[in-house]
C-alpha cells in the first residue's frame, strides 16, 4: 500500500540507578531497610527495562509496544512520587529525521527531565505505532483493523505531544518535536487512518454513498496533511518521497470520491453527473500517479473509472443524450470521518503494576517530612526546658556541696558515700581519658565536612569559570543559561549548611572551656578510691558529727532523695519525648486525593498536639515543682549551717568541686555523644548535596560537549543539506466542494525560557591521598546526570533546630535532627573528590496523558 512510517529518535545509554538511589534516599530517610531494597530492587528493574524499551522499538515489531507501554507508565507513576527537579540524568535523544552531515553531525537534545524522557518515549511509541500499522496486511479485515487502530493512537500521541512537548522543553526542542513537526505527523497519521476505513468500507460493499463519503473525508485529511507538511519550518525534514507520496493519495481519495459517487449519480439516473464524475476520477487516478511517481497507484481503480467511464458514454451516446454538466458545479457527497484522535486512556500497558508502589506521592512525603520537622522541634524544646532546669538544679547543689555536706558531718574524713559512687561511676565510663579522646575527635569531624563543603564548592567554581571562558569566546553563539544563575540554589544551600556548620564551632568552644574549668575535678574524679582520699583535705574544725542528726540534716537529706525522685522522673519523660511517634499518612492520602492539596499545618499541629500534650503537661509540673524544691533547700541549708555551725573550709570547697566536676562530666559525655552523632549525620547530608553538585558538573560539562561540537558542526551541517525543491501548486486539494477546508486545532507553542543545560565543569582534581587517581566519570560509571531545570532544586531536608549540646550555643536551625549511626572510618575516603560516595544512595501532580490502547468501537464495529 505505500503508507508512510515515522522514523525512530535514538537515544542514548543512560544509567540512572546510582541517581535515583540517592534521590530516594535523601528524601524517604523514613524507609525501613526491607523498604529500602525493595525500592532498590525497582529502581534496578526500571533501569533494565529503561535499556529495554527505548532499543526495542527498532525492531519495528509489535512486541516493541508492549515493552515502552510499560516503561511509559512506570515513568509517569514515578514522576509523582519523588520532586523530578532533583533526578539528575542526562537523557539524550537525536532528532528523528537528521540523518547527519558527511562531516558526522547529528542533531541532539540533552535534558534532565523526566517528563522529557516521557516525551521521546512517547514520540518513539508514536513512530512505532505507524511502522506496525504499516505492515499490516490490508487484505484481511484483521490488518485492516489493526493499521487502523495503530494509526488512530499515534495520530493520538503526536497530537498530545504537541502540548506535551511545549511544556516539557526549555528552549528550542529538536525539530521532529516542533509544534509543526507534531502538527503534520498527527494529521499525516490521521489521513492514514481514515484511508482503512476506507479499504475497509470498499471491502464490505458498504452503499456506494458511505463510500463517497469516507473517500471525501480522507482526501481531505490528506489535504490538511500536505498543507501542514510543507510549511517552511518542517518542509526539509522529511524523506524526498514523502509529499509527492500524499500528494498522490490525495488526489486518489478525491478519485475514489468521485469514482463512488459517479455510481449513486447513475443509480440515481443522473448519467450526465455519472460521466461529469467519472471523467474526473480518470484524471484524478493519472494525477495521483503522477504525483507520486508511481504508475500503478491504485491502478485497479482506476481502470474500474475507465471501463465505467466508456461504458457510461456509449450508453449515454445511443439512449440518454443527457448534457455532461461542469463537475466543479456538482454537490459533493458530503463526508464522514471514522479516523479520530482518540481519548486513551492510562495506564497504556496491561496489568500495570507500579514498582514504586511503596513511595508516596512527593506531597505526600514532604508533608510527613514537615509534620516531623514540626514534631521534633516540639519535642526537642521541651526537652530543653528539661534539661536546662537540671543544669540549674545541679547548680544549685554545687553551690551548696549537696548532698556531701550532709554525709561529712556525719562521717568525718572519710569520704561521703555520694561521692564514692559517683567517682565509681566515673571511672566506669572511661574517666577523663574518655572525654579527652571524644573532645580530640570534634576537630576531626568539623573538619571533615568542612572539606566536604569546600569540595563541592570548588566543583562549582570551576565549572562556572569554564562556562564564562566560553561565553567570552563564543559570545551570542554560547546559548545555554550561565552557571551563576543556574547553580545559584545551590550555592544559597551551600552557604546555609556553611553557617550551620561555622556556628557548631561555638558548641565545641564551650565544651572546651567547661572541660578545662572542671579538669581538676574530672582527674581526681577518675582516680581509685585510695587516690581520691589522699586528695581530700582533713575535715575542719566547724566539722560536727552530731549536725547529722539535726531536724536541718535529715530535712536536706529527704530533700535529695526528692531530687534524685525528679531526675529519675525526668529522664523517663524525656525518653518517652524521644519515643513520641505520629502517622499522618493515610490523613495526608486522603487530603490530597480529596482535595488536591495537603493542608499540612493545620493537620499537623492538630495531631501532633493531642500526642505531646500530656507530657508537655508533665514537663510543665515538674518545672513548677523545682521551683518550690529550691526554695525548700535553701531554707534547710540555711538552718542547718546555722544549726551545725559547718563552715566553708577547704575540705568542703574540694567535696563542692567534685560535685560540680561529676555533673559536668555526665553532661559533657551527653554533649559530646550527641556531637559526634550531629557531625557524622551533617556528613550524610553533606555527601548528598556534593553528590548533586558532581552530577550537575558532569552534566553541565556533558552538555558543553555537546554544544561545543554543534557548533562546531553548525556550518558544515547547513552546508550539506539540499536547497529545498519547490513544491508544485498542483499539491494542493482537489476537493470540488463549496464546503471549507477543515483545518487540524494546534496547540500553540508557548513561550519557553532560555534552555537550562550546557557547559564547563570537569572531573574533580584529586582530593585526599585516599581517593588520588579516581577519575569522576568512573565512580558514576560515566553516566551522571547532566543539568536541565535546576532553578527549582530542591536540596536534601535539611535538619531543624536540633541542639545536641543541650543549653549550649549550637546552631539554633536543627531541631529534629534524625538519629544517626556512627560512621565507621572505613566509610571515607572512596569518593572521588570527597568522601564516601557509596555510603549516601539516596509532584509534580501527574496531568491526564493519553492513555492504553485502544479504540472505541465505530461505526464499522472495530
Amino acid at each position: 500500500m505505500g503508507l508512510l512510517s515515522v522514523p525512530m529518535k535514538k537515544p542514548s545509554e543512560v544509567d540512572f540507578a546510582k541517581p535515583l538511589k540517592t534521590l530516594v534516599q535523601s528524601n524517604y530517610r523514613n524507609l525501613e531497610p526491607d523498604q529500602l531494597n525493595v525500592i532498590n530492587e525497582a529502581i534496578a528493574e526500571l533501569n533494565t527495562l529503561r535499556n529495554t524499551a527505548v532499543w526495542k522499538v527498532f525492531d519495528k515489531q509489535e512486541s516493541g509496544l508492549e515493552v515502552n507501554y510499560r516503561y511509559y507508565d512506570q515513568l509517569s507513576a514515578l514522576e509523582s512520587k519523588i520532586p523530578v527537579q532533583e533526578l539528575q540524568v542526562p537523557f539524550k535523544w537525536k532528532d528523528a529525521f537528521d540523518k547527519g552531515s558527511i562531516f558526522g553531525g547529528r542533531i541532539s537534545l540533552t535534558l534532565t527531565s523526566i517528563a522529557y524522557e516521557r516525551t521521546c518515549v512517547l514520540f518513539n511509541l508514536a513512530a512505532l505505532q505507524s511502522a506496525v500499522a504499516s505492515s499490516q496486511s490490508t487484505d484481511t479485515d484483521e490488518g485492516l483493523k489493526q493499521a487502523a487502530k495503530l494509526f488512530q493512537q499515534s495520530a493520538s500521541i503526536f497530537t498530545f505531544l504537541r502540548t506535551l512537548a511545549s511544556a516539557t522543553i526549555q528552549g528550542e526542542p529538536t525539530p521532529d518535536l516542533s509544534q509543526d513537526s507534531l502538527t503534520a505527523l498527527g494529521n499525516l497519521m490521521l489521513a492514514q487512518a481514515q484511508e482503512m476505513f476506507v479499504i475497509k468500507a470498499i471491502k464490505d460493499s458498504m452503499k456506494d454513498l458511505v463510500v463517497a463519503k469516507l473517500c471525501a473525508q480522507c482526501e481531505e485529511l490528506y489535504s490538511e496533511a500536505l498543507r501542514s507538511m510543507q510549511r517552511d519550518g518542517v518542509r526539509a525534514l522529511w524523506d524526498k518521497e514523502w509529499i509527492p507520496q500524499v500528494a498522490g493519495r490525495q488526489a486518489a481519495m478525491h478519485a475514489l470520491t468521485m469514482l463512488y459517487h459517479s455510481k449513486v449519480s447513475k443509480a440515481n439516473k443522473a448519467f450526465g453527473e455519472e460521466i461529469s464524475r467519472l471523467q474526473k476520477a480518470v484524471e484524478l487516478f493519472k494525477t495521483a500517479q503522477s504525483r507520486s511517481s508511481n504508475p500503478t497507484l491504485f491502478q485497479e481503480y482506476a481502470n474500474r473509472a475507465q471501463k465505467s467511464l466508456a461504458e457510461a458514454k456509449k450508453d449515454n451516446d445511443f439512449i440518454y443524450n443527457e448534457v455532461i454538466p461542469d463537475v466543479n458545479n456538482l454537490p459533493s457527497p458530503g463526508k464522514a470521518q471514522l479516523a479520530k484522535v482518540l481519548p486513551l486512556a492510562t495506564p497504556l500497558s496491561e496489568d500495570f503494576h507500579d514498582l514504586f508502589g511503596a513511595l508516596v506521592p512527593v506531597a505526600v512525603n514532604q508533608a510527613l517530612a514537615a509534620c516531623e520537622g514540626r514534631k521534633s522541634e516540639m519535642v526537642n524544646g521541651e526537652i530543653m526546658r528539661l534539661r536546662e532546669a537540671t543544669s540549674a538544679l545541679n547548680g544549685l547543689l554545687s553551690s551548696l556541696n549537696l548532698p556531701a555536706i550532709v554525709e561529712v558531718t556525719a562521717s568525718g574524713d572519710s569520704l561521703p558515700p555520694s561521692l564514692q559512687e559517683k567517682a565509681s561511676a566515673v571511672r566506669e565510663k572511661g574517666g577523663i581519658a574518655q572525654l579527652k579522646e571524644l573532645i580530640e575527635r570534634l576537630p576531626e569531624l568539623f573538619t571533615r565536612n568542612k572539606e566536604i563543603l569546600d569540595e563541592a564548592f570548588r566543583m562549582m567554581d570551576e565549572e562556572r569559570d569554564s562556562d564564562n571562558q566560553l561565553r567570552a569566546q563564543f559570545k551570542d553563539r554560547w546559548t545555554r543559561t550561565s552557571s551563576d544563575k543556574l547553580a545559584a540554589t545551590f550555592r544559597a544551600n551551600g552557604e546555609k549548611y556553611r553557617t550551620i556548620i561555622n556556628n557548631a564551632t561555638a558548641a565545641d568552644k564551650v565544651i572546651r572551656e567547661k572541660f578545662a574549668t572542671h579538669k581538676h575535678g574530672l582527674e581526681l574524679l577518675s582516680m581509685t578510691v585510695d587516690q581520691l582520699a589522699k586528695e581530700i583535705p582533713s575535715a575542719g574544725a566547724g566539722s560536727n558529727s552530731q549536725a547529722s542528726n539535726s531536724s536541718a540534716a535529715q530535712t536536706l537529706r529527704s530533700l535529695m532523695e526528692s531530687v534524685e525522685t525528679m531526675k529519675a522522673e525526668r529522664e523517663c519523660i524525656e525518653s518517652e519525648l524521644k519515643g513520641l511517634t505520629i502517622d499522618l499518612k493515610d490523613r495526608f492520602l486522603s487530603a490530597l486525593s480529596t482535595e488536591g492539596v495537603i493542608n499540612e499545618p493545620a493537620i499537623s499541629l492538630s495531631e501532633i498536639g493531642k500526642v505531646i500534650g500530656p507530657l508537655q503537661e508533665q514537663v510543665g509540673e515538674t518545672l513548677a515543682r523545682q521551683q518550690v524544691l529550691s526554695t525548700e533547700v535553701r531554707e534547710a541549708h540555711e538552718r542547718f549551717v546555722s544549726e551545725s555551725g559547718v563552715s566553708t573550709d577547704q575540705r568542703d570547697r574540694t567535696l563542692s568541686e567534685l560535685a560540680a566536676a561529676y555533673d559536668v562530666f555526665t553532661e559533657l559525655q551527653g554533649y559530646l555523644q550527641e556531637g559526634e552523632t550531629f557531625y557524622n549525620g551533617l556528613t550524610e547530608i553533606l555527601l548528598v548535596y556534593q553528590s548533586k553538585i558532581s552530577d550537575y558538573c558532569f552534566a553541565r560539562k556533558t552538555e558543553k560537549e555537546e554544544l561545543m561540537k554543534d557548533l562546531t558542526h553548525e556550518s558544515s551541517r547547513q552546508a550539506s543539506v539540499a536547497p529545498t525543491p519547490v513544491i508544485p501548486t498542483h499539491h494542493t486539494s482537489t476537493t470540488a466542494s463549496n464546503e471549507p477546508a477543515s483545518t487540524s486545532a494546534s496547540a500553540p507553542a508557548s513561550a519557553a525560557p532560555p534552555a537550562a543545560a550546557a557547559a564547563g565543569g570537569t572531573a574533580p582534581a584529586p582530593y585526599p591521598q585516599q581517593m588520588q587517581g579516581i577519575p569522576m566519570a568512573a565512580a558514576y560509571g560515566g553516566n551522571m546526570a547532566a543539568m536541565g531545570g535546576f532553578t527549582g532544586y530542591v536540596p536534601p531536608p535539611m535538619p531543624q533546630g536540633f541542639n545536641p549540646y543541650g543549653t549550649l550555643p549550637y546552631p539554633s536551625a536543627y531541631t529534629g535532627f534524625p538519629p544517626a549511626t556512627m560512621v565507621p572510618p572505613a566509610y571515607y575516603g572512596t569518593y572521588p573528590g570527597a568522601y564516601g560516595a557509596q555510603h549516601h544512595q539516596q509532584q509534580q501532580q501527574q496531568q491526564p496523558q493519553p492513555g492504553a490502547p485502544g479504540a472505541p468501537p465505530n461505526q464499522m464495529g472495530w
